[in-house]
């Protein structure tokens, strides 16, 4: 009788439900494509059913809430909520040395991108960890930061003694290097803010200018990626992480990267020329109504000298600010994928 209990026990237990996870999402600006096209069909649909209905997932975004985008990952770590995601740029402040991450001019195609990015990946790990008491999940682009001018613009130096609203930190150290005054203005601020001279010229990536309207207040599109890929980060509270059981941290993992993070990267590239068609009507356009912006074409002198700049004033800047230790690892990451040493003082 006793045996037979026990076996009776067992069979129940056996048979009782793993505990549903919750999860509260914070993903990044809903109106745009990577968040359209991965985050939301990933968090709201792909990862619960391949979960079985053990993970809910509940969705929203940082715009959708009005968070300050500086605000996402200071929030995250604290446990406001569970997952959160955004341009890794928008936490420089608390995190100088995750600049390093997303450099302009050293990746011209998505292959290249991703390569940088794979480096900086352990970096970016423990910067999350010690910074935002988070777990990287996923890196994901958005297409190069391209520059977008309600000026007649007809090279990279064009860009001297004009107002221009940087994507990123390193890109405003950047374009005050060329000559240019960076300016910091909202991505939700620049279309009022190029038709009112306030700026005369923004990056972006050019998906998001194209979903945004900017080709309404633009008349000069530069397809130089001064702004890098800006790599938006997906991050899980660390607390909220430990305290899954160990199949649930794999599915998640392996899910985010099958699911959203490569199929992102994998759309990347060609996302790039659909938008300059887009913008400037010059090849097809897929994702709509093709508009008439000027293409300026970036000639391998521009290039040359960007890059110049770049290598000999920013990223010794940069180094500065991040500290001898951050810089050490960098060289021997993303330094060595890319080709560039930052020299040490």
């Amino acid at each position: 009788m006793k045996r037979t209990v026990l076996a009776l026990a067992g069979t129940a237990l056996m048979t009782l439900p793993v505990a549903a996870e919750d999860l509260s999402v914070v993903g990044s600006w809903s109106s745009l494509p990577l968040h359209k096209q991965f985050e939301a069909p990933f968090w709201s649909e792909k990862l619960p059913a391949a979960s079985g209905g053990s993970i809910n997932v509940n969705l929203t975004t940082h715009n959708q809430m009005n968070l300050g985008i500086a605000d996402v990952f200071r929030l995250l770590g604290d446990g406001v909520y569970d997952v959160g995601m955004t341009v890794a740029d928008y936490a420089v402040a608390d995190a100088p040395e995750l600049e390093g991450l997303d450099v302009p001019l050293l990746a011209l195609t998505a292959d290249d991108a991703r390569k940088m990015v794979d480096a900086a990946r352990p970096m970016v790990e423990d910067i999350f960890k010690t910074r935002f008491n988070s777990h990287v999940l996923a890196i994901a682009p958005y297409p190069p930061q391209v520059v977008f001018c309600n000026k007649e613009v007809t090279n990279l130096d064009g860009l001297k003694g004009l107002k221009v609203r940087a994507s990123g930190r390193m890109t405003a150290k950047f374009l005050e290097a060329l000559g240019a005054e960076g300016v910091n203005v909202s991505f939700s601020e620049v279309p009022g803010a190029l038709q009112k001279g306030v700026v005369d010229c923004a990056v972006t990536g050019a998906g998001s200018g194209y979903s945004a309207g900017w080709w309404e207040v633009s008349t000069h599109l530069l397809p130089i990626p001064l702004g890098g890929w800006d790599s938006v980060v997906t991050a899980i509270n660390l607390d909220k992480w430990n305290g899954m059981s160990a199949d649930s941290q794999k599915l998640i993992q392996d899910s985010i990267a099958a699911d959203f993070e490569d199929p992102a990267w994998s759309v990347a590239q060609g996302a790039l020329a659909n938008d300059i068609s887009c913008l400037t009507g010059k090849g097809e356009c897929t994702s709509g109504e093709s508009r008439s912006m000027t293409l300026v074409e970036v000639s391998d002198a521009d290039f040359q000298h960007a890059r110049t700049i770049l290598v000999e004033q920013v990223l010794p800047e940069w180094a500065e600010r991040a500290g001898g230790d951050w810089v050490k690892r960098w060289n021997e990451s993303v330094g060595q994928a890319v080709g560039v040493t930052i020299a040490a003082k």
